[in-house]
């Protein structure tokens, strides 16, 4: 458990310092996010980009338990 929140703490470390290069990259932004933007309505549902996080950390996690 102590192992997880340290990785953690670093992945959120790392997250924070490289944000100025994060913010870049175009995931919210990809083919497939659907964005209902109407008067007095906007509804945002990031599905390919929630797809390509779910497989990246997937993989990643996988890295780790081997």
């Amino acid at each position: 458990m102590q192992k997880i929140l340290i990785i953690t703490g670093f992945l959120f470390l790392a997250a924070g310092l490289l944000w100025p290069w994060i913010v870049k990259i175009p995931l919210g932004r990809l083919p497939g996010d659907i964005l209902v933007n109407r008067p007095g309505l906007r509804i945002f549902v990031p599905i390919t980009s929630m797809l390509i996080v779910s497989i990246l950390v997937s993989i990643i996690l996988w890295i780790f338990r081997r």
